[in-house]
């Protein structure tokens, strides 16, 4: 793609990247094949080529982002399935990055989604907090039919049905390897996952310390960033990302560090990140570390292999497996999850068009609910259709989502790794 930036422009160093991006796109047409949003609304516009176009005329003109182009990028889901499919390796989620911090510095929005947005900001992100938002979801949700804005119909509707209570497992702290040590770790704890599904980390932690693991839980950790950069706000994400590399880096000061694990493929994709990030801060270098130490619990586990002790009571059990879009585009993770329940001793089904999104991404299933709906409803019904007794994903927010729309248990990869391994039975399961 020819682009006209000027020299005065492309010495500020996100335009000369997205500039290099840009270029590298040859109009091919390959991403609307597999963009989800282009194939719910057949709109060049929502696709990641007529994206592509909005973004370069608005970065090139240096105006002020305007109603039409906000439109159709925030209903941009950031799957990245785009760049799974993309023959010339177009890095549309940098661009995207790019896009969007431009939107939110020169864009004002509608007072009531100025307001939203400010609210998931100061909410999803903490746990306590959004503990409170639950419970107050729940209180609310016999009256969400007689709110004003869909949006906050879809807050309501989120809320799970019980809230879990604190795991003091995700207090700071070092699990020892149970057995022979092999490898010392760190956790990423999440923010949002810790008040929606403690189960998850607790899975992973019984998990690595039968793997041989011991299971560094860093000190008063909160978000990694992820939420709020999705959201285009770069200030705050980056000040989330600095404080979380400080503490998943002070572990190393106290011991040799082979890996930082994530459960949350979300938050892992932005890790693995930081140092894009931070290209150029003075913080770089230990950013860079954390993302060459930053693996998925899946990605590590397939490495180490998985714990000797196994249990007779899950096996043949067929498990249809969701793979998240910061695992599979993000990541590049793929076959590590289904190849680990297989020798785990499950009969994993992957449903038809896998590689599109189930409408979660982040605060999308709050921001856009009814592409986000129409999404999960496709999604359910492709994972329904290969007759499973359990859904799998590694990713809470798909979790939530596809939990939503289906009497189906859905559980986190690891629940089923841990329980096939001598773990408890995961709880979203109905007793033996």
């Amino acid at each position: 793609m020819q682009t006209h930036f000027t020299p005065e422009q492309l010495t500020d160093p996100l335009v000369a990247r997205s500039n290099m991006i840009l270029r590298t796109c040859v109009h091919c047409g390959f991403c609307t094949a597999t963009c989800p949003t282009y194939q719910v609304l057949g709109d060049e516009l929502d696709s990641p080529r007529g994206r592509i176009y909005l973004i370069k005329d608005m970065l090139e003109s240096g105006r002020p982002a305007d109603e039409r182009t906000v439109k159709h990028i925030d209903r941009c889901l950031g799957c990245l399935s785009c760049m799974t499919t993309c023959p010339s390796g177009v890095h549309y989620a940098h661009l995207l990055e790019h896009a969007r911090e431009h939107i939110e510095a020169t864009y004002r929005r509608p007072w009531r989604e100025r307001v939203l947005r400010r609210v998931l900001k100061l909410v999803l992100p903490h746990p306590g907090r959004f503990r409170l938002a639950l419970l107050g979801a729940r209180i609310a949700r016999p009256f969400a039919a007689l709110m004003p804005d869909r949006r906050l119909r879809a807050m309501i509707s989120m809320a799970p049905k019980e809230i879990p209570p604190v795991s003091r497992n995700d207090d700071g702290q070092t699990f020892p390897a149970i057995g022979p040590r092999r490898a010392r770790v760190v956790l990423m704890i999440g923010c949002a996952q810790r008040a929606l599904n403690t189960d998850i980390n607790d899975a992973t932690i019984r998990l690595l310390r039968r793997a041989g693991c011991d299971v560094v839980i860093p000190q008063s950790f909160g978000c990694c960033g992820a939420l709020t950069l999705h959201m285009g706000d770069e200030a705050d994400g980056k000040a989330r990302a600095r404080d979380s590399i400080a503490r998943l880096l002070a572990a190393e000061a106290e011991g040799p560090v082979d890996a930082v694990i994530i459960n949350t493929s979300g938050c892992g994709t932005t890790l693995k990140d930081y140092g894009h990030l931070f290209a150029g801060d003075p913080l770089e270098a230990e950013a860079r570390r954390v993302s060459a130490l930053s693996r998925d619990v899946t990605e590590f586990l397939d490495g180490l292999g998985l714990p000797e002790a196994r249990t007779t009571e899950g096996q043949g059990m067929r498990v249809a497996y969701h793979s998240a879009c910061s695992l599979q585009h993000g990541q590049k993770i793929r076959s590590a999850p289904k190849d680990l329940l297989t020798r785990a001793g499950f009969q994993v089904a992957e449903p038809a068009n896998a590689h599109l999104c189930c409408g979660s991404a982040g605060t999308y299933n709050i921001l856009q609910p009814e592409l986000s709906q129409e999404l999960k409803a496709r999604k359910v019904a492709s994972l329904q259709a290969v007759a499973p007794q359990v859904i799998a994903a590694g990713n809470i927010g798909c979790m939530m989502q596809i939990g939503s729309g289906t009497d189906l248990p859905v559980v986190h990869t690891v629940e089923l790794l841990d329980w096939a391994t001598g773990g408890p039975r995961p709880r979203a399961l109905a007793p033996a």
